[in-house]
């Protein structure tokens, strides 16, 4: 039973950061190399502590505006046609936490070339963004298949040609000391790089409880629903459901906080899926199902890497599990599957047969209940879960409809972008 949460701030943004980056090999910790690059070049300019871990863990979070498996594609490939558009909305997701603020404005401006910054090039803040944009670029430049230290005169090379165009000659020049070193070439390309960061990077120190924890497992729920106009409000949905049947069920406060953030989290693995699959209003052919089976598996190894909530990942990640063990991706049955992740089973599942969807409206009460209990008889899902939903279902379903129309209008308001 949980009473107080203690989660490490860089192990929880190092663990979010690196599953932004895993739906393909050639985005493989790029934002992870990439907030490695900032550190050693802001370290070398000599900014304050502060300034660099702001920017640092910033970095670790640059991409978040680009929604879509092909769109980050497409962007490390330098083939997006305007990458301000994932820089905007990469500002918006991040500018309302507290823990960033006016950080926000780094990643809005990290792709906005020196020349186009005139007179604005000491401000602190435009100086850290110039740092990220060469950091960007250069890491998006590594050819993954050549060894580094046959390739890095020719990098250097290709950053100092954008000096005074694209990259403040200052930051360039910086950069250029620290190039000269092997260990930050071979550092760069470590396959231990998540490891060397969580133990040596900034704000390795930094603790965070469940106040702190909370808003950022929203911001990743929306990173996650935001990928698709059919899944814009569900984590949203499954989040308040759960975290509602648990406060029922009589489980501690500190419970209810983590089933919201487990909540929230549940569909992380989704950032594996191609947009194409995500937005199939139809039924899913056999091989379609079978890379939409791999997302509760990324979902758990992502968050088991993160100290502090031992039970989240489990909570998360097994929403597709059953009590008779023919879930997946792990085959799990009723004893060794936790109160937590039988409420978020149910949860997922009334949530998607409730809700709204682009191509459908959601189903009645009548309708649910009777799919619901359908899959109890067949010793899918929890009985006791399924029979407080029941007995609380309006209220349950009234919240978790108010709290869906909020994500929406966010959504609508920031994201549908002209």
């Amino acid at each position: 039973m949980y009473q107080n949460v203690s989660i490490n701030l860089l192990n929880l943004i190092l663990s979010l950061s690196d599953a932004l980056d895993l739906a393909s090999p050639e985005l493989s910790q790029h934002q992870l190399r990439t907030a490695f690059i900032v550190w050693e070049i802001s370290k070398a300019a000599g900014l304050p502590s502060t300034d660099i871990e702001q920017l640092f863990i910033v970095s670790l979070l640059h991409d978040v505006g680009a929604l879509s498996l092909e769109n980050k594609i497409t962007l490390h490939q330098g083939e997006e046609t305007d990458p301000e558009i994932h820089s905007i909305l990469g500002e918006r997701m991040l500018r309302h936490l507290p823990i960033f603020g006016l950080s926000s404005k780094i990643i809005r401006f990290h792709h906005t070339e020196w020349q186009a910054l005139e007179g604005r090039t000491k401000e602190p803040l435009i100086f850290s963004s110039q740092i990220l944009f060469l950091a960007d670029v250069l890491e998006r430049s590594v050819d993954r298949q050549t060894y580094i230290l046959h390739q890095d005169r020719e990098l250097v090379a290709r950053i100092s040609a954008l000096s005074r165009t694209g990259i403040d000659p200052e930051v360039v020049q910086v950069f250029k000391s620290v190039a000269v070193r092997e260990d930050f070439w071979l550092d760069l390309v470590s396959p231990r790089l998540y490891s060397l960061l969580l133990h040596d990077g900034p704000s390795r120190g930094v603790e965070i409880d469940l106040v702190f924890l909370k808003p950022i497992s929203e911001l990743f729920r929306n990173i996650i629903d935001f990928r698709s106009r059919f899944t814009s409000t569900h984590s949203s949905g499954v989040a308040t459901s759960a975290s509602e049947i648990s406060r029922f069920l009589g489980l501690t406060e500190t419970e209810i906080g983590l089933m919201e953030v487990a909540g929230n989290l549940h569909d992380l693995g989704k950032m594996v899926i191609p947009n194409s699959i995500l937005d199939k209003p139809d039924k899913l052919n056999k091989a379609e199902t079978a890379i939409m089976r791999q997302h509760t598996y990324f979902t758990y190894t992502v968050l088991n890497t993160i100290g502090g909530i031992l039970q989240i990942a489990e909570w998360a990640a097994f929403h597709h599990e059953r009590l008779d063990g023919s879930g997946y991706p792990f085959h799990l049955g009723a004893d060794k599957l936790s109160i937590g992740a039988r409420i978020m089973s149910v949860a997922d599942i009334f949530t998607a047969l409730a809700e709204d969807r682009p191509y459908r409206e959601g189903l009645e009460q009548r309708e649910v209940i009777s799919i619901l209990r359908g899959l109890c008889a067949k010793n899918f899902i929890d009985r006791i879960v399924l029979r407080v939903l029941e007995e609380n279902y309006e209220e349950i379903l009234t919240l978790t409809k108010k709290k869906q129309a909020e994500a929406k209008e966010y959504y609508e308001q920031e994201f549908v972008y002209p």
